[in-house]
């Protein structure tokens, strides 16, 4: 048995990460593909251009019966093998083409107004606060967050200009004006030149000069903590706060297609996932139909 992190010296690793820089994929699925193969090559214990398609076919199955694998680890299985075995390897193989993971079809869960407002309560320090006030309040992806720089700020405009979003895709989010004026002064506690949410250190003193931003752990550790101590059940998460702003702004009446503008998604069958989060006019339904129906 070779050492715990032999893969990662292989030449194979390297190939890898430089086709995964050259697709153009983000930081977190280039981890995710990277693991994969190296679950794979753990497996057998070789590398992975030794692995043969019938041994290919029998790890699939292995991770779908023994392993017992959900559907969603499953899909990043087979994405991430096919494309080394595609991009790198340059296999032909039937099995890369048939391998499919069912998608799981789970509604999100999102929380109600209230319990966004109680968890963001019991948030301790002012920048956990600020930046989690800020996902919520624009519909932010998690590192769409964490990376916003002064220069994305419109306060003029009360817009945001995304540019670091699933799939590169560029867009404008309305930014409440609470929000923009809870930025600005959380921005003089570090006066960092380019980053809104930098590192802070461990002596909160390395904010002006950071070049980098706040870390994910920490984020999210804040999060869990505050839904924690405001008594909250639900599996939710910061994506949850995403889901939230969607739902409540469906429900407050907002349009779906400003909706899909706002949260970037490029087709409107995924913000219509949204329509089954909320029982908003449902109420009323019963007495429209009767109405309309009445003279028929």
């Amino acid at each position: 048995m070779k050492d715990k992190y032999w893969w990662y010296k292989t030449k194979w690793h390297e190939k890898m990460v430089k086709a995964l820089q050259v697709a153009g994929m983000s930081e977190s699925t280039q981890k995710a593909y990277v693991r994969t193969i190296r679950k794979l090559t753990e497996f057998y214990d070789k590398t992975p251009d030794k692995i043969s398609e019938e041994e290919l076919i029998d790890y699939f199955i292995h991770r779908q019966e023994v392993t017992e694998w959900s559907p969603a680890t499953m899909r990043i299985c087979y994405t991430g093998i096919k494309f080394f075995f595609i991009n790198v390897l340059k296999r032909d193989w039937h099995t890369l083409k048939l391998a499919k993971a069912k998608r799981e079809k789970r509604l999100p869960a999102v929380l109600a107004r209230e319990e966004v407002r109680k968890i963001l309560s019991h948030v301790t320090t002012f920048h956990n606060y600020c930046y989690l006030r800020t996902v919520y309040s624009c519909g932010l992806r998690l590192q769409e967050g964490l990376f916003l720089e002064v220069s994305d700020i419109d306060g003029s405009r009360n817009m945001i200009h995304v540019h670091r979003g699933k799939g590169a895709r560029h867009r404008y989010v309305p930014m409440p004006r609470a929000t923009y004026l809870l930025l600005r002064k959380y921005w003089l506690t570090h006066q960092n030149k380019k980053l809104i949410f930098p590192a802070v250190g461990r002596g909160q003193n390395k904010g002006p000069v950071s070049k980098k931003p706040m870390s994910i752990d920490g984020v999210q550790g804040a999060f869990r903590r505050a839904k924690f101590k405001a008594g909250i059940k639900k599996r939710a998460s910061i994506h949850t706060l995403r889901h939230s702003y969607a739902t409540h702004l469906l429900e407050a009446g907002v349009n779906l297609r400003v909706i899909q503008k706002n949260l970037g998604h490029a087709k409107i069958e995924t913000t219509m996932v949204y329509l089954h989060l909320t029982n908003k006019g449902m109420e009323d339904a019963y007495h429209i139909i009767n109405s309309l129906m009445k003279e028929v």
